[in-house]
């Protein structure tokens, strides 16, 4: 992972063989993120994308492996017991046949580079499990 910072606005390469989620919580913690929202695009051979059964209340995962174009990366970066919490969708292309899939990303091992975008907010947002919906949602905190 090379990246940049300008002002609030990291801008973020990742090489062939890095993870998205590995990648983006190392950076979080070297730089001291707290809340941030992320979107990014790039190619990927194996990812692991799960969709939320709100009945259920749990996530079915699929994996998918070979060349998928990354359509479009985002979500947000907050904070549950004091670690970054991420929390990214993706879509992903066959370039073959056209075929997308998309949802919560479990897992994202990049194939030819991922170029992402993270935009720091001022302030934190934790996280709170919700009993009702079965996820952890925003949880507001009072600024000192």
């Amino acid at each position: 992972m090379e990246y940049r910072k300008f002002e609030h606005t990291f801008v973020i390469r990742l090489d062939p063989g890095e993870e998205i989620l590995t990648s983006l919580t190392q950076l979080c913690k070297k730089e001291g993120i707290r809340l941030a929202s992320v979107t990014g695009l790039g190619a990927a051979g194996t990812i692991q994308l799960g969709v939320y059964d709100t009945e259920n209340k749990q996530y079915y995962s699929h994996e998918y492996k070979g060349l998928y174009e990354i359509a479009s990366l985002m979500g947000s970066i907050t904070e549950k017991d004091g670690e970054p919490y991420l929390h990214l969708h993706m879509v992903i292309g066959n370039p073959h046949n056209g075929e997308c899939h998309s949802g919560h990303l479990g897992r994202a091992v990049i194939s030819a580079t991922g170029e992402i975008i993270v935009t720091e907010i001022p302030g934190s947002v934790g996280r709170r499990a919700d009993e009702t919906v079965g996820l952890n949602l925003f949880e507001f905190m009072n600024e000192d």
